[in-house]
């Protein structure tokens, strides 16, 4: 269960090349995607160099990567911060496909959803890295 005394908006950056995925996945989770959790409050990034800055910076509780994204694909930067980052938040990867769902495991992604975009496949894995976060 989340931690019902933390009112502060949990942080999650959404990187993505495409301004349309960024819209979609905004969309898709809304500002409130669940009643135990505070609000969200939204980081859109479109390049790999600025996803890197702000996640050393800090202060991300969930991060959502493109993995369609060009130049730089949201798993391989998954796979970098997982690698770079001692204490990474949790990194939920957009694939192409569901088959691609071992390309997410390789990237130490905790979880993967498929493009087009599920508002509800991505707002019940949201829920759930949210939740575990604030468990743990």
């Amino acid at each position: 269960m989340a931690d019902a005394t933390r009112t502060a908006p949990l942080r999650v950056l959404v990187y993505s090349n495409d301004a349309d995925t960024r819209g979609q996945v905004l969309l898709a989770l809304g500002r409130n995607p669940h009643p135990d959790l505070p609000a969200l409050e939204f980081l859109e990034v479109a390049t790999a160099p600025v996803v890197v800055e702000r996640m050393d910076a800090g202060g991300i509780d969930l991060a959502i990567l493109d993995g369609e994204s060009t130049p730089a694909g949201g798993l391989g930067l998954a796979k970098q911060l997982k690698d770079e980052i001692s204490v990474c938040p949790p990194i939920l990867v957009l694939t192409g496909r569901p088959d691609d769902a071992w390309l997410a495991n390789w990237s130490r992604a905790e979880a993967a959803v498929s493009h087009p975009i599920d508002p509800i496949a991505l707002t019940a894995a949201v829920v759930s890295l949210l939740r575990a976060r604030d468990a743990a």
